[in-house]
């Protein structure tokens, strides 16, 4: 393997979050993608499980928030050579450009995949105006 100082420095960057608790934060990836009658959002967040995740909608937005424990700390492992999973509290915010129905939200957490089905609100039919 050649020397990458780039990668040397990300690493340590990476280990200098460790012994600082209050940074203890991570972006899990997300897809967002949109059928004609709903917004789909999938996020990667292996380990977690459901009570670990809180989910809001209001409007136009969607709010995942959750909170990760870094379970080989937990079990008194106190030197990392490599650390790249995160762990600590993460929260994400996605508005959409219609509106969405929070009474039909509905989500599933399956092999660490997060799938949230957002239905939109249904465009009201044309309504015909009298001209008088």
């Amino acid at each position: 393997m050649s020397w990458d100082p780039l990668r040397d420095v990300l690493a340590w960057e990476r280990l200098g979050r460790l012994s600082t608790p209050s940074s203890e934060t991570w972006t899990p990836a997300v897809d967002v993608y949109e059928t004609a009658d709903s917004y789909i959002v999938t996020a990667e967040v292996p380990g977690m499980n459901r009570p670990d995740i809180d989910l809001t909608v209001e409007d136009w937005r969607l709010t995942i928030r959750g909170h990760r424990t870094d379970r080989d700390t937990a079990r008194g492992v106190t030197h990392f050579h490599q650390v790249e999973r995160g762990h600590g509290a993460f929260a994400r915010s996605f508005e959409f450009a219609e509106q969405i129905d929070p009474g039909a939200v509905s989500a599933d957490l399956t092999d660490g995949v997060l799938t949230i089905r957002l239905p939109k609100v249904p465009a009201p039919p044309p309504r015909r105006i009298e001209v008088k």
